[in-house]
């Protein structure tokens, strides 16, 4: 959940009136937001440095608001006032409007080689423009809202703003070798190749992040105008030549992308916010995209779309009691412009805002935001029913409750690990194993999701190595596996390890706790080794000591392994006393 800093003063200037704290969270929280902060500069600064300071009346107060993360229209003051003053009933909703200009339209030319890196370019102009340095802000601000958000870091999306008086279209979108590109970047004295931009920005607090994005590529996205000024380097920085200032009049802004919808999305919502600048306000105009195979498309879309809204099943989806006429102001109030039809039907305009809108449910969300969910009549309900606890959930507390009985404690571990640790540390090669990947880890220790619970085990074991000996731990928790077959591409296991640690491995421990856990769960010993029951099956594991490991054969399928742990494993998790261990999968005794 993205969260905005907003000037407090700036705020009420532009809702009309004051609040008093206390006054502006219940706003918030009625309009579906959350005031998670009021601070101001010097006390952000003090917190970042680990240091504590009180509010100074003389300083300006900030906002911290939470805003959802699919609600991109309210990441900035102006939107987030406009917003506001809607449901406040004290503004109508603002019509916005995608002109195509009489005479020179301007056009965005894109070369075959743009396929190879950034296949799309979606663009807009904002014409008459009146900025302060307040709105200049809040416009830089609101772009880098974007980039961390719907842009993921600028992979899928990357925007850039220009003067439009200081360069002349048409434009052309190309990508070239980076030693061929040459061009000044924002806030530099002299030109830079593409590979000495690279080097430039290689210890820049921000830039740095976006190099990768890149950096590899044999070619280089940039955009220039019909003279050979480049106005941006996508995904990086823009050109210095064409930055806009507080005299900026018209604005040029131009996304390039991964994702088309997405790049859209970005675009309405600039246009949208800041159109109310404009000399014609809530107007933008059309710039005219060609792609490499000539096909033509012209942007901002600014479309608005109909959806028919069943009043019945609105209000009986919320649980509440209301005329189609007061649904539709509820839903007016949220910006959503909406008639009654039919008497119980609800013609609902859907505006280029509110991308967030996808799905019926959506709307229903806004009815009962508006209507005020501590409005809503708690009632029980009409159906009587008896609670009953989740049938897995059930087997694994009972599991939990015999191995505590017979000396072993519990252990709650990570969910994330390292690749490290169930691949190498284990004896196996990652590729080899089913893990879920996480595309972008904050920290090497949680790269993958786990698909065993024994490293976490083992590392407790390590950090506990004071504690006198025994160590006989246990956990009973989901593993992630992949799975191309399902859904997601994935599936959890709900999986119980044990671990033995001692002087001598103690294989017999785990061997009885196997045959304890399988006696109540009434599954019977197989003597000769068919599918009546469970017996042990002889394995070669790089996890396992040779010849110490054995498959579990529960009913003629594999449910897990047990046996005594390789050293060099033990060595790896820096543990250097005998371990044997047992790890099962609990979900087909359900």
């Amino acid at each position: 959940m993205p969260t905005i800093g907003i000037k407090r003063d700036l705020l009420f200037q532009a809702l009309g009136r004051t609040y008093s704290d206390d006054e502006f969270q219940t706003l918030c929280f009625k309009f579906g937001l959350e005031l998670d902060e009021v601070t101001t500069e010097k006390q952000m600064i003090a917190k970042e440095q680990g240091t504590i300071q009180d509010i100074d009346a003389s300083e300006e107060i900030i906002y911290k608001i939470d805003i959802p993360a699919n609600r991109y229209d309210l990441l900035c003051l102006e939107s987030l006032s406009v917003g506001l003053l809607i449901f406040l009933n004290k503004m109508s909703i603002p019509c916005y409007r995608a002109l195509k200009p009489k005479k020179g339209m301007e056009r965005i030319v894109m070369t075959s080689e743009c396929l190879k890196i950034r296949e799309h370019i979606v663009a807009a102009i904002l014409r008459n423009v009146t900025l302060t340095q307040e709105s200049y802000n809040s416009f830089i601000d609101l772009q880098d809202k974007l980039h961390q958000n719907i842009g993921r870091k600028r992979t899928l999306i990357s925007i850039g703003t220009h003067d439009l008086d200081t360069i002349k279209g048409p434009f052309l979108y190309d990508a070239k070798p980076p030693s061929e590109i040459r061009f000044k970047p924002l806030y530099q004295d002299k030109e830079y190749t593409g590979e000495e931009i690279m080097q430039l920005y290689a210890t820049h607090a921000q830039l740095k992040q976006y190099l990768p994005i890149i950096k590899d590529s044999p070619v280089y996205p940039v955009i220039y105008d019909s003279n050979g000024v480049v106005l941006s380097l996508p995904p990086i920085i823009n050109g210095d030549h064409s930055k806009i200032t507080l005299d900026t009049k018209n604005i040029f802004i131009e996304c390039t992308a991964t994702d088309l919808t997405k790049a859209r999305i970005v675009v309405d919502t600039i246009v949208c916010a800041f159109s109310h600048y404009c000399k014609m306000k809530y107007t933008a105009e059309i710039v005219e995209v060609v792609y490499p195979d000539d096909q033509t498309f012209y942007y901002p879309d600014l479309k608005y779309r109909m959806e028919k809204v069943d009043y019945n099943k609105a209000i009986n989806y919320i649980g509440i009691k209301q005329t189609p006429e007061e649904v539709a102001q509820l839903l007016s109030k949220m910006s959503l412009k909406t008639e009654v039809k039919d008497k119980n039907t609800l013609m609902v305009e859907i505006p280029p805002t509110r991308h967030d809108v996808i799905h019926l449910c959506d709307i229903y969300e806004d009815i009962a935001i508006a209507y005020g969910y501590n409005e809503i009549e708690k009632v029980m309900p009409y159906v009587s029913t008896i609670a009953a606890e989740f049938p897995l959930n059930k087997l694994s507390d009972q599991i939990r409750i015999e191995l505590a009985q017979a000396g072993f404690t519990e252990a709650l571990t990570f969910s994330l690990c390292s690749r490290e640790d169930i691949a190498d540390k284990l004896g196996y090669k990652i590729d080899d194993v089913p893990a879920v990947h996480i595309s972008n880890p904050k920290t090497l220790e949680f790269q993958v999701a786990r698909t065993s619970l024994l490293p976490g085990l083992l590392k407790t074991i390590s950090a506990n190595k004071k504690m006198p000996l025994p160590h006989k731990l246990f956990e009973v928790s989901d593993v992630v596996l992949r799975d191309n077959t399902a859904e997601v591409g994935a599936r959890n296991n709900r999986c119980l390890c044990a671990v033995y640690a001692n002087k001598s491995a103690g294989f017999e421990i785990i061997h009885g706790l196997v045959d304890r856990i399988l006696l109540l769960l009434d599954v019977p010993w197989s003597m000769n080794k068919i599918e009546d029951g469970y017996y042990l099956r002889a394995a070669d594991d790089p996890m396992f000591f040779p010849q110490r490991c054995a498959e579990i054969i529960c009913y003629g399928d594999v449910i897990g392994k047990m046996g005594v742990l390789h050293p060099d494993v033990l060595s790896k998790f820096e543990l250097n006393i005998p371990c044997s261990m047992m790890e099962i999968n609990i979900e087909p005794f359900l």
